[in-house]
Parts: C-alpha cells; structure tokens; sequence
C-alpha cells in the first residue's frame, strides 16, 4: 500500500461526506455530533505526535491514543461521561467504516473498536405536575401576538410531546385542522408519525396559520422568522423562570422542552394510555425507552402502595370473638 493510502484524511472525508450522508441518510444534527468529534480528535493527535493534521497516518491514530483522547475531555474539557461516550461512538463509526473497506485496516479498525464506553448513572428523569405544566402554559401574555404563538408552542409541545428540532421544524402543511385535527411530525432518523391534537390546541393554531404558505413553518419569532430549536428552549426557559416565582417546586426542576415531553408521556401514562400507544405518540423506536416512565411516575406508585397496606397492631390484635355480628351469627345457630 502506497503512503497516500495510510494517510487519514481522505478516510475523515470519505465518512462524512458519503458515508453519513449518502450510505446512511443521518439527521443534520447526527452529521453535526460525528463532524464535531472529529473536530475535536484529529488536532488532538496532531498536537500529540507534532504532526500537521494532514500528515497522519494510521500508525499515529493508535487505541492508547483514543484513550488518552478521552482522558482530555474529562479532564480539560470537563465534559460528561455521555459527552465522552458520544465522542467515542464517533470514532468507532468511523472505525468501522474503514475496515470495511479497507480489508488491510481491519486490525487497526478491531484495535480501536477495542476502547470501551464508560458506564453512566442513569439521570432522574424530570417531569411537571399538573399544576406545574398549567403555571408554564399561563406565562405567556396572550393580549399580545407574540404571546399568542408563544402560547400555541408550549401548548403544541405538551400535546405532542415533540422535540425541540421537530417543533421548530414543523410545517403548516404538517397540519390537519378539521374535525379530526393531527400533526404530521418528521422524527428522529426521518421516522414520520401523526399526532392527534386536542381540539383547544387546533383552535389555538388556526388564527396563527390563516393565510400563510403551507410550506412556511408553523411556529414564528418576533421577527417573524422561523423559531430554531434553540429558540424553542430558551422559550420554554424563560416560561419556566417566570412560573417558578408563582411554583416554588418548579426551582428545583431543570425545565427545557424535553421535560414538557416527558410530562405529556407521564400524564398520557396516568390518563390510562398504555405504553404502546405513548411509545407512537413520543416516535420511541423501542418499548423499552417508553417503559421508563411506568417506573418514574410516583403517583401510580403511591396508588399501587396503598393497595399493600401493612396491618396495624390494633388490627393485628383484634379477635374474632370481639366482633359482635360474628357473636350473634353463633347463638343463632
């Protein structure tokens, strides 16, 4: 194999442009994480073995390599173990892609691949209560326009439990307002799934929509341009911020546009919808990712508690023969 064939570059390039985009169709977001990984590896190993970047080679890409990397955003960069796992996944991918083409590279592609994730601590999950979620949805001033479409987001989000990304880009084509109002919501991975709205929530959205181009998104800011998904958390944070003075419980909750999704699973879950339905509405790949929330919600588990009562010592004491119906049952006989 000729050196031009050992130098990494054309293989970093060959994985993002091709392989993500055309081999594997992934989300801009999902091209963004792999892209920014590589950002963040190829200079590290340059500055390592004082090499310019266009000058490595397989040899100076090593697994003890790979560690120490992840050792860097620990530690230097403070990033999470998620984050350093996210990272890694990265680097695998691109592994793998390699050795898959390049059958003299499947040792270094094993070799690498070899690097383990770290094991996280699952976080706790946050939701809001009842209470909580109508003190979030009463923020906005809806005597103004821009309230209104403030309103009609977080109301949209808590109805259809979407993200962030597919909120912002939803379209009012997306839309059926009729009797049987839905959404159309373009998922994780171009999954599409259709969401039911609630009726208030369709008479929210109608006004916001009249006259408007169907291919325009649905949800706009005040300068009237396209909410991104950035937009849509700091809304939600600033709602969140405004409702804690009224809900003092909601100062010790991390609110973002995710939390509201985990709450429409929890409420949908305490409303009787069973997992299946919720794992549709939420776009969950699997079950299990839905089933977590059976497990979170502390009111069904205080009601499933109260059904396994403990006997008390003054029932544990109580004798039949001291119940007078079971006495007047016996002389009768």
């Amino acid at each position: 194999m000729n050196n031009n064939n050992n130098l990494i570059g054309s293989w970093v390039r060959r994985f993002l442009m091709e392989h993500l985009i055309a081999d594997r169709n992934l989300t801009p977001n999902t091209q963004a994480s792999y892209r920014d990984a590589m950002i963040l590896f190829l200079p590290f190993v340059s500055s390592q073995k004082q090499k310019a970047v266009d000058q490595l080679t397989f040899k100076h890409v090593t697994e003890d390599m790979v560690r120490q990397f992840l050792g860097y955003l620990e530690k230097e960069r403070n990033c999470s173990i998620a984050t350093r796992n996210q990272r890694l996944a990265a680097i695998h991918a691109w592994a793998r892609f390699i050795g898959g083409r390049c059958p003299e590279q499947i040792a270094w592609c094993t070799r690498i691949r070899s690097v383990p994730f770290k094991k996280t601590v699952t976080p706790v999950i946050d939701y809001l209560e009842k209470a909580e979620m109508d003190a979030l949805l009463e923020m906005p001033d809806r005597t103004r326009t821009q309230g209104r479409r403030e309103y009609a987001m977080l109301l949209f989000l808590y109805n259809t439990g979407a993200r962030a990304d597919e909120t912002a880009h939803a379209t009012i084509a997306d839309l059926t307002l009729g009797s049987a109002p839905s959404v159309r919501i373009l998922g994780k991975g171009n999954k599409v799934r259709h969401c039911p709205l609630w009726s208030h929530t369709s008479e929210t959205l109608n006004p916001l929509v009249g006259g408007r181009e169907p291919s325009e998104r649905i949800f706009l800011n005040r300068r009237r341009q396209p909410f991104t998904r950035f937009g849509v958390y700091s809304l939600v944070k600033r709602s969140a911020e405004k409702a804690n003075k009224r809900i003092p419980s909601l100062r010790k909750k991390k609110v973002g546009p995710h939390t509201i999704r985990h709450t429409t699973a929890v409420h949908l879950l305490r409303s009787g919808v069973d997992l299946n339905t919720i794992r549709a509405w939420l776009g969950h790949v699997s079950l299990d990712t839905t089933h977590i929330y059976a497990e979170i919600d502390l009111e069904m588990k205080a009601e499933a508690l109260a059904h396994c009562k403990l006997k008390t010592k003054e029932q544990e004491k109580k004798r039949w023969k001291k119940d007078p119906n079971v006495i007047e049952f016996l002389k009768s006989l």
